[in-house]
């Protein structure tokens, strides 16, 4: 069955909703506008939490929902409900046709289509039985327990989701996609003595649960967790001051992500808030430097088929060897900028009216060995692992806590440091980057982004990379 059948059996079979109720409201809701759509959601999740040796919770939630937009000039009005039926959509139309008094606008042409897929057809809260979810964080926390006597505390979680969208537009095109999600998370505390630290590590994309269930997969997860804590047990207090800093690959794509990839979404820019505005052709970074935000990659956190406007997402090339070349865009600011939309207008769910956000956000690889970009510092900070951090996306400036991180002094790596914080400025550190390195990973998939008080799943990635001076704010006396 295609998404398209399976959405419709779920929106028109299911509930007091008529596709004909659904064209006469948006007929009504968006004569004269410049843009618009009904947005209709449905989805299934599930939570499963494991710690002090229990299951501590299990939670499920189904919810369904309707979201209608209509757009005129840059002006949006928006109307949600969670009763699928038509009189509730009549009462939205009734609402948002507000904007368009006056307006004379000439629609957008609908999205392009696509047969591409990017994810399993797959239910992951059907796919497995309750109690093989429940033993597997029972396992987890056993093996744990018994890999290392400095263990005190364990704590998994599992999540799933299985979403389904349908994306509605007056001009009778219709555009559907199945989401699934899973998520597991895994934190260890370990204590030494009077000294407790906590490591973490998770895995996730859009797939089943089978892939996180096999003991090779959840070990490697466990593993990690366990060693990030056993290391910190050993960390010595972070110092301070300027120095050289090296980025490890995967994860650390977060400072990307947040310092610089909020600046190249479409909204920022058209308002001129972004520190990138008015800098399109213009070097913003060292050659050798090439970001890229990309919804098409197969499974991941990030991706998705559409957006949830109905728009394939695409490999949207935003630094290319230094060069702003281009913005993250969903339709509405894409019209109001001149250019194409590049399929990033995404909300968290039916409540909220989409806007300009990442997917996935790398940096492509460059030349340089990983040992051969640690042998280069002479002095520094080599940053593996990151946790929190805060970001003014007008000025760009940045402060992120390292969770995990070494001194490295005549190109060795030294001990770990505990309470260190990279503070900068995002865009002047793309121009201090000197060493790209050929080892880009993308992150293991936990990734949620924040933004105008909604959150979607994404993903980031990175080679190791070398700046060659940021602040470093330590604990060392």
């Amino acid at each position: 069955m295609t998404s398209q059948a399976k959405a419709d059996g779920l929106f028109f079979n299911r509930t007091e909703l008529t596709e004909e109720g659904c064209g006469a409201a948006l007929e009504r809701a968006l004569g004269g506008a410049d843009d618009g759509e009904l947005f209709l959601e449905y989805s299934v999740s599930e939570s499963f939490s494991f710690d002090d040796g229990r299951l501590r919770s299990a939670s499920s939630d189904t919810s369904q929902g309707f979201g209608l937009r209509a757009i005129a000039d840059e002006a949006t009005a928006y109307a949600h409900g969670s009763e699928l039926s038509d009189a509730a959509l009549n009462r939205a139309a009734d609402t948002v046709s507000s904007v368009t008094r006056g307006h004379d606008g000439s629609f957008q042409a609908a999205p392009p289509g696509t047969n591409r897929i990017l994810y399993e057809d797959i239910n992951p809260l059907s796919e497995v039985e309750f109690s093989a979810k429940t033993k597997l964080l029972a396992d987890i926390d056993a093996y744990l327990r018994d890999k290392d006597d400095r263990v005190r505390q364990v704590m998994t979680s599992l999540t799933g989701e299985w979403q389904a969208v349908t994306i509605l537009r007056p001009d009778g095109e219709r555009v559907a996609d199945i989401r699934p999600l899973v998520r597991l998370n895994i934190a260890v505390m370990a204590a030494d003595g009077d000294t407790q630290e906590t490591g973490s590590h998770g895995s996730g994309g859009r797939m089943g649960y089978a892939a996180f269930i096999r003991p090779d997969a959840w070990q490697a997860s466990a593993d990690e967790a366990l060693r990030q804590a056993l290391v910190k047990l050993e960390a010595v207090p972070a110092p301070a001051g300027e120095m050289e800093v090296v980025l490890g690959p995967g994860w650390p794509g977060i400072l990307l992500h947040e310092a610089v990839g909020h600046g190249l979404e479409g909204d920022f820019n058209r308002k001129k808030t972004s520190v990138f505005a008015g800098l399109m052709g213009e070097r913003v970074a060292a050659p050798g430097v090439t970001v890229i935000d990309d919804g098409t990659i197969e499974g991941r956190r990030g991706s998705l088929t559409v957006d949830d406007e109905g728009t394939p997402t695409s490999a949207t090339t935003l630094i290319e060897d230094g060069v702003l070349v281009g913005f993250m865009q969903d339709r509405m600011n894409a019209r109001l900028m001149g250019v194409a939309p590049t399929g990033n207008g995404r909300r968290q769910d039916f409540a909220h009216k989409p806007m300009p956000r990442m997917t996935n956000t790398y940096m492509l690889a460059g030349d340089r060995s990983r040992d051969e970009i640690l042998s280069s510092v002479k002095k520094g900070l080599y940053a593996v692992n990151f946790g929190g951090g805060q970001v003014d996306i007008t000025s760009g400036k940045f402060v992120f806590s390292a969770s995990e991180a070494y001194l490295v002094e005549n190109g060795k790596i030294g001990p770990a440091v505990r309470g260190a914080t990279l503070i900068g400025n995002g865009a002047d550190a793309l121009t201090r980057i000197t060493m790209v390195g050929d080892d880009m990973e993308l992150d293991p998939g936990v990734g949620t982004c924040g933004k105008d008080g909604q959150g979607v799943p994404v993903g980031v990635g990175q080679p190791t990379l070398k700046i060659s001076a940021l602040t470093v704010g330590g604990t060392a006396a």
